[in-house]
């Protein structure tokens, strides 16, 4: 077998045979594939498509590309995953949250894909926190603190880590079928008993329509599901950001606050509570999702949830104390500006992906493999779709490295809002259940 074959089966619309697939998927592991045959192969796939077997095949050879692990624990073995949206700093909340209640959360997350912020890329923001970890202390923080959010190691699904970073830089990012493997892969490869999907619709989200969100979704469920992972979904509004803040340090910022207490009654707690409800009754851990719901929302009042992610924060290098004076630990960007809004009505609605590449242009994102990330950058106390607003009210404060790329973003905020008199329909959080 070769590569430059199996890409041409693939361009081509000729199934591939699983033995093909294994042989790819541990080529981009073993680097037998270069990069520019990986770009390819992702290319065709978006183009062609995927046969569903076909993608039970790559997902099932990503994680059997590396090391497939197994638990001992006192607690069901649990997690969350987001298909990718704009102020999405959910796991962030959910994974201590959980971890409270008993449930043991392994989360291997992933960094930004596009216009879309990554778990890493925020967690990272913390001083001297690092999510590259062995799988031993893996292991040892997961037992210990009952969560920890890392990337994937070396041993830990690598072909999909391969590849993952070149459908970044190679336009390949929105494949229904890539995204499924490469979800699954990670997550089937960590050992879960119980996995909830949060697949975004909207402006934000890779998905901009209900049909494609359904589609992700149902792929997403039926394939964990076949491969013995109990696993449901929710498809959830993205046409506006989770927070009412975009980028690294200034989402942390946003999830200390429900941390401490002080700020829950938000879409983001909202939507860690509607999460976690699902995950908390798939493990047998409440009787529905309402109750689930409940207890979680309990933990950010109590202080529980805060408790763990300090110590997850310790266990990966970060501040002993950063719980207690997170405010003092986060970096802050030399430059804030306020975008006026320019004129007076509600907001109708917002281009969220441009919201999007604004941050990443900023620095807080990659535009190509490689690139540092500036985590102080992004916009924070953004407006949302129903505000009512005077010319003079910001539509939201930009955090910058310079004057000019404040500027440069200020414009790029503006383009992205529309402002009209009707007052618009707001819509819900979560739109359905899948599963």
């Amino acid at each position: 077998m070769d590569a430059r074959a199996i890409i041409t089966k693939l361009r081509d619309k000729v199934p591939l045979e699983r033995a093909e697939i294994v042989w790819f998927a541990n080529g981009l592991a073993d680097g037998n594939v270069t990069d520019a045959q990986a770009g390819a192969f992702a290319m065709a796939a978006l183009l062609n498509g995927l046969s569903a077997d076909e993608v039970v095949a790559l997902t099932m050879a990503m994680r059997d590309s590396g090391k497939v692990m197994s638990w001992d624990l006192p607690g069901p073995v649990v997690d969350k995953h987001s298909t990718g949206g704009i102020g999405d700093a959910v796991s962030l909340l959910l994974a201590p949250a959980l971890a409270a209640l008993g449930a043991y959360v392994p989360m291997v997350s992933g960094r930004g894909l596009g216009h879309t912020g990554g778990t890493l890329d925020k967690l990272e923001s913390i001083p001297g926190l690092k999510t590259e970890v062995t799988e031993e202390r893996f292991r040892q923080i997961v037992s210990n603190v009952g969560t920890a959010i890392v990337s994937a190691t070396g041993s830990i699904a690598p072909a999909d880590k391969r590849l993952y970073a070149i459908r970044d830089v190679s336009g390949t990012v929105e494949s229904i079928d890539l995204i499924t493997a490469s979800v699954l892969s990670k997550k089937l490869a960590a050992g879960l008993e119980v996995l909830v999907l949060d697949v975004k619709v909207g402006t934000g989200a890779f998905m901009k329509t209900m049909e494609d969100a359904v589609a992700q979704a149902e792929s997403l469920v039926s394939t964990s599901n076949g491969a013995g992972c109990r696993t449901s979904a929710l498809i959830t509004d993205m046409n506006q950001p989770c927070a009412t803040a975009v980028g690294n340090a200034l989402e942390v910022m946003e999830v200390m606050q429900a941390l401490s207490g002080a700020e829950i009654d938000n879409v983001l707690c909202d939507l860690t509570a509607d999460l976690g409800g699902e995950v908390l009754v798939l493990a047998g851990m409440a009787d529905d999702a309402t109750e689930g719901a409940k207890q979680i929302t309990e933990t950010l009042r109590d202080g529980s949830a805060a408790e763990r992610f300090g110590r997850m924060v310790t266990e990966l290098g970060g501040p002993a104390d950063f719980v207690d004076r997170w405010r003092d630990r986060l970096p802050a960007a030399p430059v804030v500006a306020e975008v006026k809004a320019g004129r007076a009505g509600y907001v109708t609605g917002m281009d969220g992906e441009a919201i999007g590449l604004a941050v990443v242009r900023l620095g807080g994102g990659r535009l190509k493999g490689g690139e540092r990330i500036d985590p102080s950058v992004g916009l924070s106390d953004v407006a949302i779709l129903g505000d009512r607003l005077e010319p003079d009210t910001p539509l939201c404060l930009v955090h910058a490295a310079t004057p000019e790329a404040a500027e440069e973003a200020a414009a790029a905020v503006r383009a992205a809002y529309t402002i009209a008199e009707q007052v618009p329909d707001v819509p819900p959080v979560v739109y359905r259940r899948v599963g």
